[in-house]
């Protein structure tokens, strides 16, 4: 069962859309009241797609922000920050689709816990930490252990420190977007 309703995951698209196209106006975002539910803290991750390539993703794991002003900083931290891609431009901004990944809070989980599609992990050592949210291994395909060892790349460490004493995390995320 979803913990958003409709009207609070279109609100939060909304918001998101509204964040970009106020940067690129150079103005404040214009946020009516949220929903008491959407002041609470929470991780998200804003993902941007165009013509249904990736075309930007940066979030929060950890519940540091209202969910509200979470969304906002990450739909334009992923439009204009994300080192990835070029900043989106006014053109390109109408034709952004939104996908929302708002977070469980984080917490240990064994590799034998892990379940494909149902939990993101975030891997973490020497100062190092790489995340990946719970729909990337299905996109790609991979099982368990490429997982693992894939959020152990993305954390910049040998591919298998997750065997060797890394701290693994497993979240679940309410994810949604345009197209639904």
């Amino acid at each position: 069962m979803p913990e958003y309703s409709a009207d609070e995951r279109k609100f939060l698209l909304q918001l998101a859309h509204e964040s970009i196209t106020a940067s690129l106006q150079r103005r404040e975002p214009v946020c009516l009241t949220p929903p008491s539910h959407l002041c609470e803290p929470r991780g998200v991750f804003t993902t941007l797609y165009l013509d249904s390539r990736l075309r930007g993703c940066v979030g929060y794991p950890s519940a540091t922000h209202p969910l509200y002003r979470a969304t906002i900083e990450t739909a334009r931290a992923a439009a204009f920050e994300d080192p990835r891609f070029a900043p989106v431009t006014v053109a390109e901004a109408g034709e952004i689709e939104i996908s929302l990944s708002v977070l469980s809070p984080l917490a240990p989980i064994t590799p034998e816990e892990i379940q494909i599609g149902v939990h993101g992990l975030v891997i973490s050592d020497a100062g190092r930490r790489g995340l990946l949210l719970p729909q990337v291994p299905v996109e790609h395909g991979w099982d368990r252990t490429i997982f693992l060892e894939q959020t152990c790349l993305k954390a910049g460490l040998p591919r298998d420190a997750w065997r060797r004493g890394a701290r693994i995390e497993g979240f679940t995320a309410e994810v949604f977007s345009d197209l639904e």
